[in-house]
């Protein structure tokens, strides 16, 4: 939900603000050369004495002298190193001539030429303070280049963001001491000899360089001489040096710089010799070379898939605000994905959780700019973007197995007036034989919006409801705010006065709780940083489930969302809170619509650990609902980080009903994909406005294939559950899901594939097909897995959709008609009621008759759907479990079972089984690519009756009534 005034585009002050008009003319005044007076012709009358003009004289000649001798000592304070450093005056030289030689000297030829050189594209921005007219003077006392556009040019180049003051080639950097080899690699010293223009510049550094895998390098630069904050998130460790790393690592000494290559092709996939590193106490910067423009992830942005190279600026701090682009919104994940020439792919993950900017430009190159903590980065080899997502999970921690509910539909919204009116809207549901599994609640169930209440008028009956859902085999799911009513009558709620005696929230400055403003009034906020704050979270959990027995709980508000900027006392005026460098920041400070930077945490201050504060409570949420429940939680969360898969899923916050939401919704879902998040989705048909039928209707087959789907409105708004729409739109919408429900099978299995190896669920094209770069930008389509191609119509008013088929044969999911695909773009009938779906050749995937909850459609026999390659040749597999148990996988109680296709024979291989493998039946398959009509058809040597149908455009074979068996042999026999 939304805990602002709404913002449009045009009222925010974006993180990539372009300079106003009145800032370029303020510009071209500081640089203009300036015009002499007018001056009369006639001549003037001498009216002084020569005493009085040589007194006169020397008075001038003494100023000019104090003059050049200030400028001078600024010059020398202010520059960054002794190549900089002005020639001293020469002897007998007058001191005026001294003064025009400085001054002359600052744009001599050579330095003007050594700027003028370097490409717009490798300007690396020196002044990217926001709220500053850079001039010449300001440029230059920071010793850097200065090259402002023409005036024909400057409105273009402040538009594109080209920086006007940039890092000229000798700016002084550290230099490389000494370097020693280590069991896992190498540590070497850092000095620099003179500070640069931010405070606390930090001289001397350590930098370690560790082969952690074949895949995997790590690099860390410290201070030595200080403890700095450190992310606390477990990542391995490793104990033995790579053996054969596909990397290859080389230093440059003088200044530093390092350079790591691929090894099989030598593609350079990180250079920072490009810019100079910057390592003060509140700032530190390093920029690369990338390989090519095409990059992705760095969540949390509202953008396309493929991020622009073209002076892009992404800002991170967890915030609390509607998607919108150029904005830092409510998660934090520096981590990117690059392709390189020739397909191969490579990643790079910086651990560190302070505000920053990430800054694309169109060498191409990225700067990364933090405001504290160290840099700590992993460089991902792959080669293939699927091994690039693997080995970055491998190090943030592997996404949990979802309980099976939920994969089914989720329906709710903020503005059910009762638990009566919730009721209702369940029993619509199942009346008109629309699947569901969960239904929600926003706020409206709680007694003055005070978490672990319930209103005892309006939502009296919501225990009842409750059970009754779980009577039907459905779920109930809550929200939970972390902000806690801290100003109830003492002793009258439990939750605050326990957790005040405990003290487990978070304090200010001077060290007493801290207290803003959220839902219920005056609020305090819960250090989840604090075990002890785990143990108080759950024990709250658990007296609320003895009153109503909840399934899963989402967790919102937790950037941490705040009514007011820092505290209800404000916040003091200190570096932590106005740092030497803010990032582009929605509202320009760090404390904007969150609590003070400087609030006091068990780990450290807030200043660090603000973007961890979702993903510290979701660890606590997730560890109370396995020891509430005993079976897997279920957790949603607004705010991530790197590792929030291990303990919940995400949704993509509080969007618009509008058909670009629908779009950008993709986007997102395909980028958290890769970020280690596959449980994720965005709210159907829209959070915010009036929906519309036919948007809903799109809307609902479109997320359908989230991952995670779940219906969602605010307040004040029409219904937009299915059954609040025409029959047609109704059943159009109950079809999808139905749909949907058919795939469980198909869609479980490739969550156990991303727990287990880090596979995506929902999965770029590009990730399919490296190789073609058409696929690159493409991110309204995408596959689930490898085998099932979704395009979705996205546009208002037609009955078509364009689509994009890589190299390879394709088989409409509905008819098994086929398209030889050269790679090329198709045009496909989508008549309302339908979302095309193409299986790729080669493919077998098992789908169920689907019902009205997933318990139920579970239970029914598989249905195999087989698509042949030219050589009739497809595999798939299937895992299965109850669905439920903890740690399935790793206390081996499941099935898995792989289906191949060659050779006209099928085989079901169960490779491991457990008791719920037993109750798997496959009842019928569909083969399509079946070139010719066999004979007959034999399942474990009994023959079946099968039907063959063929045309120009398809053909296929179904053979039903196979044995009731998790283990079979279907033989296709052809007359010879």
């Amino acid at each position: 939900m939304v805990s602002y005034k709404r913002l449009n585009p045009e009222n925010v002050q974006f993180s990539g603000a372009l300079l106003s008009e009145e800032h370029h003319r303020s510009v071209e005044e500081d640089v203009a050369v300036p015009q002499p007076d007018n001056t009369s012709l006639l001549p003037r009358r001498l009216s002084c004495s020569i005493t009085k003009a040589v007194l006169i004289l020397g008075s001038l000649l003494l100023l000019l002298f104090g003059g050049w001798l200030l400028h001078t000592i600024y010059w020398l304070r202010s520059t960054s190193g002794p190549a900089h450093r002005p020639p001293p005056p020469v002897p007998g030289q007058a001191p005026g001539s001294v003064l025009q030689a400085d001054i002359n000297n600052t744009v001599t030829t050579a330095r003007t030429k050594a700027c003028s050189v370097i490409p717009e594209a490798w300007r690396f921005d020196c002044y990217p303070e926001r709220g500053v007219v850079v001039n010449r003077e300001l440029c230059e006392a920071r010793n850097c280049c200065f090259i402002p556009a023409s005036t024909s040019a400057r409105r273009k180049s402040r538009k594109n963001g080209i920086p006007w003051c940039f890092y000229p080639p000798d700016f002084p950097s550290y230099s490389v001491v000494s370097v020693n080899d280590t069991s896992m690699g190498l540590k070497g010293t850092l000095v620099k000899d003179v500070k640069t223009y931010y405070p606390g510049d930090i001289l001397t550094l350590e930098m370690e360089i560790r082969h952690e895998t074949d895949t995997r390098l790590r690099v860390r630069i410290t201070d030595p001489s200080s403890s700095r904050f450190e992310v606390p998130i477990s990542v391995p460790t490793a104990v033995k040096k790579a053996e054969n790393p596909q990397y290859v690592v080389e230093l440059s000494k003088q200044p530093f710089g390092l350079i790591v290559k691929r090894r099989s092709t030598g593609t350079v996939l990180l250079n920072t010799t490009v810019a100079p590193l910057l390592y003060a106490d509140q700032f530190l910067q390093f920029s690369t070379a990338l390989p090519t423009q095409f990059i992705y992830g760095l969540g949390e942005h509202r953008s396309t898939f493929l991020h622009s190279v073209q002076w892009n600026t992404l800002t991170m701090w967890a915030r609390d605000v509607p998607p919108m682009e150029q904005t830092n919104l409510y998660g934090v994940h520096p981590f990117y994905l690059d392709m390189e020439s020739g397909g191969d792919a490579h990643g790079f993950f910086l651990l560190n959780s302070n505000a920053m900017d990430v800054v694309l430009q169109p060498g191409p190159a990225i700067t990364w700019r933090t405001i504290g903590g160290i840099l700590d980065f992993y460089v991902f080899l792959g080669p293939d973007p699927s091994s690039v997502i693997e080995q970055y999970v491998d190090v943030v921690g592997h996404p949990a197995m979802p309980i099976y509910w939920a994969l089914g539909y989720h329906l709710c919204r903020w503005g059910y007036d009762s638990s009566n009116a919730t009721w209702e809207v369940v029993k619509n549901m199942r009346n008109y034989g629309i699947p569901q599994d969960v239904q929600w609640n926003d706020i409206d169930y709680m007694d003055q919006a005070k978490d672990f209440t319930y209103n005892p008028t309006s939502f009296n009956t919501l225990p009842d409801l409750v059970r009754d859902l779980h009577a039907h085999n459905q779920t109930y799911v809550m929200i939970l705010d972390p902000g806690i009513s801290s100003s109830q009558p003492e002793g009258s709620y439990w939750p605050f006065d326990e957790g005040l005696k405990r003290g487990v929230f978070i304090k200010d400055a001077e060290g007493k709780t801290l207290i803003g403003k959220v839902w219920p009034g005056p609020t305090a906020f819960p250090d989840f940083s604090d075990e002890v704050t785990h143990e108080w979270w759950y024990e709250n959990l658990q007296r609320f489930h003895q009153k109503v027995p909840f399934n899963g709980l989402w967790i919102d508000m937790n950037e941490p969302s705040n009514f007011m900027d820092g505290s209800t006392e404000s916040c003091p005026s200190n570096s932590l809170e106005n740092p030497p460098y803010t990032p582009g920041v929605l509202g320009g400070l760090l404390r904007s619509k969150t609590i003070c930077a400087s609030a006091q945490q068990k780990l450290s201050t807030h200043y660090n650990l603000h973007s961890l504060y979702g993903l510290m409570e979701a660890k606590a949420t997730s560890s109370a609902l396995k020891r509430i429940l005993a079976k897997r939680p279920f957790v949603i969360s607004r705010s991530t980080f790197p590792s929030q898969g291990l303990y919940s899923g995400h949704w993509l916050g509080d969007n618009r009903s509008q058909w670009k939401d629908l779009y950008t919704s993709i986007a997102g879902m395909l980028t958290f994909n890769l970020l280690g998040i596959p449980l994720v989705g965005a709210d159907i048909c829209g959070f915010s406005e009036e929906t519309q039928e036919e948007l809903c209707v799109r809307w609902t087959q479109l997320g359908a294939f989230y991952p995670f789907a779940r219906n969602h409105n605010s307040l004040d708004l029409e219904p937009q559950d299915p059954t609040a729409f025409s029959p047609l739109a109704r059943t159009a919408m109950k079809q999808a899901l139905l749909l949907r429900y058919s795939f469980f099978p198909f869609l479980y299995t490739l969550f156990h594939h991303a727990h287990l190896k880090g596979h995506t669920v929902a999965r770029p094209l590009m990730f399919e097909f490296p190789k073609d770069i058409k696929t690159y930008s493409i991110d309204r389509q995408f596959l689930w897995g490898r085998s099932l191609l979704v395009t979705p119509v996205l546009d208002p008013g037609v009955d078509y959709v364009n689509g994009y088929f890589p190299e390879g044969l394709w088989y409409d999911y509905y008819t098994g008609d086929s398209v030889s695909s050269k790679g090329e773009e198709l045009q496909l009938s989508a008549p309302l009621d339908k979302i095309n779906l193409h299986l790729r050749q080669g493919s077998v995937i098992p789908t169920q008759e689907p019902n009205l909850t997933l318990w139920v459609s579970s239970g029914q026999p598989l249905h195999l759907v087989s698509a042949l390659s030219d050589d009739g040749c497809a595999s798939g597999d299937l895992f299965w479990d109850d669905g439920e148990t903890l740690d399935t996988y790793e206390t081996d109680r499941y099935t898995y079972v792989v289906f191949n296709v060659s050779q006209n024979v099928m085989t079901s291989n169960v490779l491991h089984s457990n008791v719920e493998g037993s109750y798997i039946t496959i009842d019928s398959a569909s083969f399509y690519g079946v070139k010719e009509k066999p004979s007959r058809v034999l399942v474990n040597s009994q023959e079946v009756q099968f039907v063959y149908r063929d045309n120009q455009v398809s053909s296929g074979l179904m053979v039903k009534h196979i044995v009731p068996t998790s283990r079979c042999l279907i033989e296709l026999k052809f007359s010879m």
